[in-house]
């Protein structure tokens, strides 16, 4: 699991952040019988949702405020593949963010032998219900002291 360590008031405390789990599905597979890499994206963005609310920031929370995080960029590395029936767990990590702009790490790896089957990284904007590019910092100050508690 990964730990980080937030600071208030002085007090350091810790923080358990719980890794993501998906388990295969056969509609996942392509005729290979290996997981198809359109996937990847979908449980990544399932992972960042996660790891979003467990920050206290949900996704809901974020659309209700009429504030969104769409992908500017992703990359992924696979390692091996991932088949049908195998549970694989997304470790996932703020990198960065700046009130404009955050990048998360992903760590997927396969629950049973703990294999590395693909690392991954994507950029997200903050835009408003308009689309237009929003500073957290100006915008939701409240919002934006909690991204900087977890990177």
């Amino acid at each position: 699991m990964a730990k980080q360590e937030i600071e208030i008031a002085g007090a350091k405390r810790q923080v358990e952040i719980t890794p993501f789990e998906h388990h295969t599905k056969f509609h996942e597979t392509d005729q290979q019988g290996i997981i198809h890499t359109s996937n990847y994206a979908n449980w990544m963005e399932d992972a960042r949702m996660d790891l979003m609310e467990q920050m206290g920031l949900g996704f809901k929370q974020m659309l209700d405020m009429e504030i969104s995080s769409p992908v500017i960029s992703q990359t992924i590395e696979h390692r091996s593949a991932i088949r049908f029936d195998e549970t694989v767990i997304i470790d996932t990590k703020l990198l960065s963010y700046d009130g404009h702009e955050m990048e998360i790490a992903y760590r997927i790896y396969d629950k049973a032998t703990g294999e590395d089957r693909a690392v991954a990284k994507s950029r997200h904007c903050f835009v408003n219900k308009a689309g237009s590019p929003i500073s957290m910092k100006r915008a939701y100050p409240e919002l934006d002291t909690k991204f900087f508690e977890f990177k």
